[in-house]
């Protein structure tokens, strides 16, 4: 395939809703000519009414210069019907996702534009491989898929289908820059980056909750203050909605022939049938009023300590930090080799549940409690504590008053293989690395997408490699040894790096380019 050369200065957007103003938005400020067409000839004149209003806005607040917004304006045109798209450089669709009404525009698209117009679909689920299948030139077809709102994420993803002229995929990646977008190159794979991504905080959050091993509520606290995102699972639902999560959940689980990983939960398909779809509708895991999402306080933790505690050598590093939280309480420790009978009992596991750490050291039970040591237990936002089923009420609470001696917040949970935060963030992290592995995008690309695409604090191979690919392993392992579910099978790239103790951001030594410099990816933050 010979390469052409696509030089991109008018664009036309066919789709006036939230995404394709969000794109014109960008594109307008940037000095690039914007030709708007809608099969409602009301909308196009509702999209540019809509810009001139942001505009002014922007202005007022000292956001933009009242040249720049006149001058903005200008760019904007409206076009009355398909053939006045003639002339442009790019059209970007942004219209309803079906296959089938996406071909249909770009069949009649080859029609009106030049031979050098790039034409981009900003689907987010679609084969961009399938949607060009339809053209004539298949070559000239690329996935330019920005999220909403267009104008505050600051990520695009470039999609190249099998028969895609990469040139055109270039010019795509200089235009998001020149918009003052990142953008990101990704194979046509199902749900390409972000999306595929994110399957891992949704979908684990989802089988947790549907375990009945936590509340929502506990497991975004948990995800929130103790692994330390921005957001968790069901909050996170809640701002996307279930109309718009739901079902890409299920298309990423279909496209990916019932990949066990993405297997989507009945938990999310019954609350949407019920209508209870998010903060759009005033309900969804959580109840808002005014927009304000509520929560009730939790309960002020135990008090009572107990007498004396040991503490399992499993893990020497998860002991010295529990040992620091037991030394500031003034909790007697005790050192025996097996546990006194009036002893609580500390465990420490890595991806097991507290029964199976308990039944490997041959402790009682109805004294076990485990506490999560993956993240710091010093400084701690929260810390959770969990039970086996047989743990006793007196024992869980000294637990409970001992862990939240220090004031930080204590989530106490049913028995779990690897806790709540364990088991999401090595979901989260082992996807990713499945992404690496599979050449969907590279390692840095990988990161930069789910940093801006998702506000995760960092990418999910940085986040690896922050709390060590070993760990991450050993999650893994033991939760598949308890599950002997394949949904928690370790990633080919993350097994091969965590045993010869590379990064898990670097790619094989033989890709270094010819300077010998690896292309790792550094945490985008």
């Amino acid at each position: 395939m010979t390469s052409r050369q696509f030089s991109i200065e008018t664009i036309g957007i066919v789709g006036t809703g939230a995404m394709g103003r969000g794109i014109a938005q960008i594109a307008a400020l940037s000095g690039l000519s914007v030709r708007l067409y809608d099969t409602n000839p009301e909308a196009v004149g509702a999209a540019r009414d809509y810009l001139a209003d942001t505009f002014a806005k922007l202005a007022a607040k000292g956001k933009l210069e009242p040249a720049r917004v006149t001058a903005a304006l200008a760019c904007v045109t409206g076009a009355a019907a398909i053939a006045d798209l003639a002339g442009c450089d790019l059209v970007v669709e942004a219209i309803v996702e079906k296959l089938d009404v996406k071909r249909t525009l770009f069949r009649e698209l080859e029609t009106v534009v030049g031979g050098n117009c790039v034409l981009a679909s900003n689907t987010s689920s679609l084969s961009i491989t399938s949607i060009a299948a339809g053209c004539q030139d298949p070559s000239r077809v690329v996935g330019f898929h920005f999220f909403n709102p267009v104008p505050l994420m600051k990520v695009v993803e470039v999609i190249d289908g099998l028969r895609g002229d990469p040139a055109a995929g270039d010019a795509l990646m200089n235009l998001a820059r020149r918009m003052g977008h990142t953008p990101v190159r990704a194979k046509d794979m199902p749900g390409f980056i972000v999306n595929h991504a994110g399957r891992g905080m949704n979908t684990e959050g989802l089988r947790v909750a549907g375990e009945g091993v936590a509340s929502f509520v506990d497991i975004d606290r948990i995800m929130r203050e103790q692994a330390g995102f921005r957001l968790g699972p069901f909050e996170l639902l809640d701002l996307t909605a279930l109309d718009v999560s739901h079902p890409v959940m299920e298309s990423i689980y279909h496209q990916f022939y019932e990949e066990p990983r993405f297997t989507p939960s009945p938990i999310t398909g019954t609350r949407l049938a019920g209508g209870l779809i998010g903060r759009k509708t005033g309900e969804g895991f959580y109840q808002y009023i005014d927009g304000k999402q509520q929560v009730e306080a939790e309960a002020a933790a135990p008090t009572e300590l107990p007498k004396r505690v040991w503490i399992s050598n499993r893990y020497p590093e998860a002991r010295e930090a529990v040992l620091q939280i037991v030394a500031k309480s003034g909790v007697t420790l005790d050192e025996g080799a097996t546990p006194a009978a009036d002893s609580l009992i500390v465990v420490t596991p890595f991806g097991h549940d507290a029964t199976t750490a308990t039944v490997d050291e041959n402790l009682d039970a109805s004294r076990v409690v485990a506490i999560d040591a993956l993240f710091p237990l010093a400084g701690a936002q929260r810390r959770t504590l969990m039970t086996t089923p047989a743990t006793t009420r007196a024992a869980r609470d000294a637990g409970h008053a001992l862990f939240a001696s220090d004031n930080v917040p204590v989530t106490v949970i049913r028995d779990s293989t690897g806790f709540v935060a364990q088991r999401v963030v090595a979901t989260i992290v082992n996807i990713g690395c499945d992404i690496a592995q599979k050449q969907i995008a590279s390692p840095l690309d990988i990161d930069l997408a789910v940093t801006l695409g998702l506000g995760y604090p960092r990418g999910p191979l940085a986040l690896g490699d922050a709390l060590g690919a070993k760990a991450i392993l050993t999650i893994l392992r033991n939760i598949f040894s308890v599950l002997e579910d394949p949904r928690y099978r370790p990633s080919p790239w993350l097994a091969r790096r965590a045993q010869l103790g590379l990064p898990l951001t670097q790619t094989d030594a033989a890709d270094a380019d010819e300077t010998g410099a690896n292309t790792n990816a550094k945490d985008p933050r």
